[in-house]
Protein backbone atom coordinates (compact mmCIF):
# COMPACT_ATOMS: atom_id res chain seq x y z
CA UNK A 1 0.00 0.00 0.00
CA UNK A 2 1.38 3.21 -1.23
CA UNK A 3 0.70 6.42 1.04
CA UNK A 4 0.84 10.06 -0.50
CA UNK A 5 1.45 12.98 2.20
CA UNK A 6 1.93 16.44 0.79
CA UNK A 7 5.69 17.70 2.17
CA UNK A 8 6.84 17.02 5.49
CA UNK A 9 4.29 15.69 7.88
CA UNK A 10 6.33 17.73 10.76
CA UNK A 11 8.27 20.32 10.23
CA UNK A 12 11.61 20.52 12.21
CA UNK A 13 13.92 24.29 12.65
CA UNK A 14 16.91 23.37 10.00
CA UNK A 15 15.57 20.23 9.67
CA UNK A 16 17.03 16.92 11.64
CA UNK A 17 19.70 16.25 9.33
CA UNK A 18 21.29 19.56 9.60
CA UNK A 19 21.06 20.18 12.96
CA UNK A 20 22.58 16.48 13.30
CA UNK A 21 25.45 17.91 10.85
CA UNK A 22 25.95 21.14 12.78
CA UNK A 23 26.73 19.53 15.68
CA UNK A 24 28.66 16.36 13.62
CA UNK A 25 30.98 18.85 11.86
CA UNK A 26 31.49 21.37 14.90
CA UNK A 27 33.42 18.44 16.78
CA UNK A 28 36.50 18.57 14.22
CA UNK A 29 36.64 22.05 14.66
CA UNK A 30 37.64 21.66 18.11
CA UNK A 31 41.42 21.63 19.79
CA UNK A 32 42.89 18.67 20.48
CA UNK A 33 42.63 18.52 24.21
CA UNK A 34 38.42 18.53 23.47
CA UNK A 35 38.36 16.43 20.24
CA UNK A 36 39.63 13.75 21.99
CA UNK A 37 36.48 13.66 24.32
CA UNK A 38 34.28 14.94 21.21
CA UNK A 39 34.40 12.52 18.91
CA UNK A 40 33.90 9.33 20.48
CA UNK A 41 31.13 10.38 21.58
CA UNK A 42 30.04 11.92 18.34
CA UNK A 43 27.43 9.67 17.15
CA UNK A 44 25.52 10.74 20.89
CA UNK A 45 25.83 14.56 19.99
CA UNK A 46 24.62 14.49 16.71
CA UNK A 47 22.00 12.24 17.68
CA UNK A 48 20.42 14.31 20.23
CA UNK A 49 21.06 17.32 18.62
CA UNK A 50 17.24 16.77 17.25
CA UNK A 51 16.08 16.92 21.49
CA UNK A 52 14.58 20.15 21.39
CA UNK A 53 12.54 20.03 18.58
CA UNK A 54 11.21 16.72 19.81
CA UNK A 55 10.36 18.72 23.21
CA UNK A 56 8.34 20.79 21.64
CA UNK A 57 5.79 18.35 21.58
CA UNK A 58 6.22 18.04 25.53
CA UNK A 59 6.72 21.17 27.43
CA UNK A 60 4.60 24.62 26.25
CA UNK A 61 7.55 26.58 27.39
CA UNK A 62 10.14 24.80 24.48
CA UNK A 63 8.80 26.58 21.65
CA UNK A 64 9.81 30.17 22.38
CA UNK A 65 13.67 29.19 22.79
CA UNK A 66 13.74 28.84 19.34
CA UNK A 67 13.10 31.95 17.42
CA UNK A 68 12.66 35.64 17.97
CA UNK A 69 10.15 37.60 15.95
CA UNK A 70 12.95 40.49 15.20
CA UNK A 71 10.53 42.45 13.26
CA UNK A 72 8.15 42.90 16.12
CA UNK A 73 10.31 45.50 17.91
CA UNK A 74 10.39 47.32 14.32
CA UNK A 75 11.65 51.03 15.36
CA UNK A 76 12.35 49.80 18.61
CA UNK A 77 15.66 49.00 20.70
CA UNK A 78 15.87 45.33 22.27
CA UNK A 79 18.53 45.44 25.58
CA UNK A 80 20.91 42.80 25.45
CA UNK A 81 20.89 41.70 28.88
CA UNK A 82 17.65 39.70 29.37
CA UNK A 83 16.80 41.85 33.22
CA UNK A 84 16.61 45.02 30.94
CA UNK A 85 14.36 43.34 28.59
CA UNK A 86 12.45 42.62 31.23
CA UNK A 87 12.12 45.43 32.23
CA UNK A 88 11.38 47.34 29.14
CA UNK A 89 8.58 44.48 27.54
CA UNK A 90 7.57 42.05 30.27
CA UNK A 91 8.34 38.68 30.74
CA UNK A 92 5.39 37.10 29.06
CA UNK A 93 5.72 39.69 25.98
CA UNK A 94 9.26 38.35 25.56
CA UNK A 95 8.56 35.13 25.86
CA UNK A 96 5.63 35.60 23.18
CA UNK A 97 8.14 37.17 20.45
CA UNK A 98 10.80 34.54 21.35
CA UNK A 99 13.83 34.05 23.61
CA UNK A 100 16.63 32.61 21.27
CA UNK A 101 19.80 34.79 22.00
CA UNK A 102 18.68 34.90 25.77
CA UNK A 103 18.16 31.10 26.17
CA UNK A 104 21.76 30.67 24.32
CA UNK A 105 23.14 32.54 26.88
CA UNK A 106 21.08 30.03 29.42
CA UNK A 107 22.68 26.90 27.86
CA UNK A 108 25.89 28.63 28.15
CA UNK A 109 25.87 29.44 31.69
CA UNK A 110 24.88 25.44 32.29
CA UNK A 111 27.05 23.61 30.16
CA UNK A 112 30.12 25.73 31.38
CA UNK A 113 29.15 24.07 35.04
CA UNK A 114 28.87 20.90 33.58
CA UNK A 115 32.82 21.54 32.58
CA UNK A 116 33.85 22.43 35.79
CA UNK A 117 31.72 19.48 37.45
CA UNK A 118 32.97 17.17 34.61
CA UNK A 119 29.84 15.82 34.60
CA UNK A 120 30.11 13.79 31.51
CA UNK A 121 26.52 12.77 30.46
CA UNK A 122 25.20 16.46 31.37
CA UNK A 123 28.23 18.07 28.91
CA UNK A 124 26.91 15.96 26.29
CA UNK A 125 23.52 16.71 26.47
CA UNK A 126 24.30 20.07 26.84
CA UNK A 127 26.70 20.17 23.87
CA UNK A 128 24.45 18.54 22.08
CA UNK A 129 20.96 20.93 22.70
CA UNK A 130 23.47 24.19 22.89
CA UNK A 131 24.07 23.31 19.28
CA UNK A 132 20.89 22.96 18.39
CA UNK A 133 19.87 26.49 19.66
CA UNK A 134 22.75 28.03 17.78
CA UNK A 135 21.82 26.75 14.64
CA UNK A 136 18.27 27.82 15.44
CA UNK A 137 19.78 31.63 15.61
CA UNK A 138 21.40 31.38 12.18
CA UNK A 139 18.27 30.98 10.35
CA UNK A 140 16.56 34.15 8.83
CA UNK A 141 13.03 32.98 9.36
CA UNK A 142 13.58 31.99 12.69
CA UNK A 143 13.82 36.11 13.06
CA UNK A 144 10.68 36.77 11.21
CA UNK A 145 6.23 36.77 12.44
CA UNK A 146 6.30 35.25 8.76
CA UNK A 147 8.21 32.78 9.99
CA UNK A 148 6.76 30.09 6.95
CA UNK A 149 5.57 32.49 4.77
CA UNK A 150 1.92 31.97 5.92
CA UNK A 151 1.28 35.90 5.66
CA UNK A 152 2.60 36.24 2.10
CA UNK A 153 0.98 32.97 0.81
CA UNK A 154 4.27 31.21 0.71
CA UNK A 155 3.60 28.41 3.28
CA UNK A 156 5.93 25.93 3.15
CA UNK A 157 9.29 27.81 2.81
CA UNK A 158 10.49 27.20 5.87
CA UNK A 159 11.30 23.70 5.66
CA UNK A 160 12.05 24.79 2.15
CA UNK A 161 14.66 26.66 2.67
CA UNK A 162 16.02 25.25 5.79
CA UNK A 163 15.77 21.20 5.50
CA UNK A 164 14.92 20.30 2.02
CA UNK A 165 17.95 22.54 0.20
CA UNK A 166 20.29 21.41 2.74
CA UNK A 167 19.45 17.67 2.56
CA UNK A 168 20.32 17.80 -1.47
CA UNK A 169 23.48 19.83 -1.28
CA UNK A 170 25.05 20.00 1.73
CA UNK A 171 26.92 16.14 1.67
CA UNK A 172 27.59 16.24 -1.73
CA UNK A 173 28.22 19.98 -2.48
CA UNK A 174 29.30 22.16 0.22
CA UNK A 175 31.90 22.91 2.52
CA UNK A 176 30.82 23.88 5.88
CA UNK A 177 34.66 24.13 7.44
CA UNK A 178 35.05 27.60 8.64
CA UNK A 179 38.23 28.18 10.27
CA UNK A 180 38.81 26.29 13.76
CA UNK A 181 36.96 27.07 17.16
CA UNK A 182 37.79 30.30 18.54
CA UNK A 183 37.65 31.75 22.12
CA UNK A 184 34.24 33.90 22.46
CA UNK A 185 35.03 37.06 24.96
CA UNK A 186 31.36 38.36 24.67
CA UNK A 187 29.04 35.69 23.79
CA UNK A 188 25.91 38.11 24.23
CA UNK A 189 27.60 40.63 21.55
CA UNK A 190 28.31 37.59 19.28
CA UNK A 191 24.95 35.99 19.45
CA UNK A 192 23.16 38.91 18.72
CA UNK A 193 25.07 39.89 15.78
CA UNK A 194 24.41 36.54 14.04
CA UNK A 195 20.39 37.07 15.19
CA UNK A 196 20.81 40.73 13.67
CA UNK A 197 22.27 39.16 10.11
CA UNK A 198 19.57 36.37 9.96
CA UNK A 199 16.67 39.18 10.93
CA UNK A 200 18.57 41.34 7.57
CA UNK A 201 18.55 37.90 5.74
CA UNK A 202 14.81 37.33 6.16
CA UNK A 203 13.20 39.28 3.63
CA UNK A 204 15.38 38.33 1.00
CA UNK A 205 14.56 34.46 1.51
CA UNK A 206 10.59 35.46 1.08
CA UNK A 207 11.72 37.72 -1.66
CA UNK A 208 13.17 35.78 -3.84
CA UNK A 209 10.76 32.59 -3.11
CA UNK A 210 8.23 34.67 -4.85
CA UNK A 211 9.88 35.99 -7.69
CA UNK A 212 10.79 32.22 -8.69
CA UNK A 213 6.80 30.96 -7.83
CA UNK A 214 5.82 33.31 -10.14
CA UNK A 215 7.94 31.95 -13.24
CA UNK A 216 7.59 28.33 -12.31
CA UNK A 217 4.38 26.26 -13.29
CA UNK A 218 3.35 23.94 -9.99
CA UNK A 219 4.22 20.72 -12.30
CA UNK A 220 7.55 21.87 -12.45
CA UNK A 221 7.81 23.47 -8.72
CA UNK A 222 7.03 19.65 -6.95
CA UNK A 223 7.73 16.53 -7.47
CA UNK A 224 6.76 12.63 -5.83
CA UNK A 225 9.43 10.76 -3.76
CA UNK A 226 9.06 7.66 -2.23
CA UNK A 227 10.47 7.63 1.02
CA UNK A 228 10.42 4.28 2.70
CA UNK A 229 6.97 3.36 1.17
CA UNK A 230 5.22 6.85 1.39
CA UNK A 231 5.29 8.74 -1.34
CA UNK A 232 6.28 12.20 -0.29
CA UNK A 233 5.05 15.66 -2.44
CA UNK A 234 8.05 17.65 -2.22
CA UNK A 235 9.54 20.42 -3.79
CA UNK A 236 11.57 19.20 -6.81
CA UNK A 237 15.08 19.47 -7.43
CA UNK A 238 14.88 21.63 -10.14
CA UNK A 239 13.21 24.53 -8.27
CA UNK A 240 15.39 23.80 -5.71
CA UNK A 241 18.44 24.40 -7.50
CA UNK A 242 16.88 27.65 -9.29
CA UNK A 243 16.13 29.38 -5.53
CA UNK A 244 19.74 28.20 -4.71
CA UNK A 245 20.98 29.84 -7.25
CA UNK A 246 18.99 33.20 -6.36
CA UNK A 247 20.03 32.56 -3.13
CA UNK A 248 23.65 33.37 -3.79
CA UNK A 249 25.12 30.68 -1.54
CA UNK A 250 23.02 31.87 1.39
CA UNK A 251 22.25 28.67 3.34
CA UNK A 252 25.46 27.24 2.61
CA UNK A 253 26.88 30.23 4.81
CA UNK A 254 24.72 30.60 7.44
CA UNK A 255 25.09 26.55 7.93
CA UNK A 256 28.82 27.26 7.95
CA UNK A 257 29.00 29.52 10.03
CA UNK A 258 26.51 27.36 12.37
CA UNK A 259 29.13 24.82 12.75
CA UNK A 260 31.70 27.54 13.44
CA UNK A 261 29.36 29.14 16.22
CA UNK A 262 28.40 25.65 17.64
CA UNK A 263 32.06 24.37 18.12
CA UNK A 264 33.35 28.28 19.41
CA UNK A 265 30.57 27.79 22.23
CA UNK A 266 31.82 24.66 23.12
CA UNK A 267 35.32 25.66 23.43
CA UNK A 268 34.70 28.99 25.67
CA UNK A 269 32.51 26.99 27.72
CA UNK A 270 35.37 24.73 28.56
CA UNK A 271 37.57 27.81 28.67
CA UNK A 272 35.82 29.85 31.21
CA UNK A 273 35.48 26.63 33.22
CA UNK A 274 38.91 26.18 33.68
CA UNK A 275 39.61 24.05 30.78
CA UNK A 276 39.10 21.01 32.63
CA UNK A 277 41.08 18.13 31.58
CA UNK A 278 38.53 15.64 29.59
CA UNK A 279 41.28 12.92 28.13
CA UNK A 280 40.24 10.31 30.81
CA UNK A 281 36.41 11.08 31.02
CA UNK A 282 34.49 8.90 28.89
CA UNK A 283 30.42 8.48 29.29
CA UNK A 284 28.91 6.72 32.00
CA UNK A 285 25.79 4.58 31.35
CA UNK A 286 22.15 6.53 31.17
CA UNK A 287 20.76 7.59 34.42
CA UNK A 288 17.39 6.05 34.50
CA UNK A 289 16.28 9.63 34.63
CA UNK A 290 17.25 10.46 31.37
CA UNK A 291 16.54 6.94 29.69
CA UNK A 292 12.69 8.39 31.02
CA UNK A 293 13.32 11.56 29.44
CA UNK A 294 14.31 9.99 26.11
CA UNK A 295 11.84 7.64 26.11
CA UNK A 296 9.01 10.08 26.85
CA UNK A 297 10.42 12.33 24.27
CA UNK A 298 9.92 9.86 21.61
CA UNK A 299 6.68 9.35 22.59
CA UNK A 300 5.51 12.29 22.44
CA UNK A 301 7.07 13.71 19.37
CA UNK A 302 5.66 10.44 17.51
CA UNK A 303 1.83 11.06 18.89
CA UNK A 304 1.22 14.06 20.09
CA UNK A 305 0.41 17.61 18.89
CA UNK A 306 3.31 20.34 18.62
CA UNK A 307 2.63 22.66 22.02
CA UNK A 308 3.09 26.63 20.79
CA UNK A 309 4.50 27.78 17.61
CA UNK A 310 5.13 25.47 14.63
CA UNK A 311 7.89 25.73 11.35
CA UNK A 312 5.23 24.16 8.82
Amino acid sequence: MVVLMVLHAKGFCWGFFAHRMINYQAVFLLPPEMIAFYKPNIDFISAHAVDPDKRRYAVAEEGARHYIDMDRYAGTEIPRAWSKAVQKFSVDTLKMRGIVPWWIQVMLTRLTKAFRDKDVNTILKLSAETGHYLGDAHVPLHTSSNHNGQLTNQHGIHGFWESRIPELYADSEWDLFNGKATYISSPLQFIWKRVEESSRASDSVLKFEKMLNEKVTSDRKYSFENRNGVIIKQYSAEYCAAYNRMMNGMIERRLRESVFAVASFWYTAWVNAGQPDLKNLSRKELSEQDRQEFSELEVKWKNEKLKGRSCD
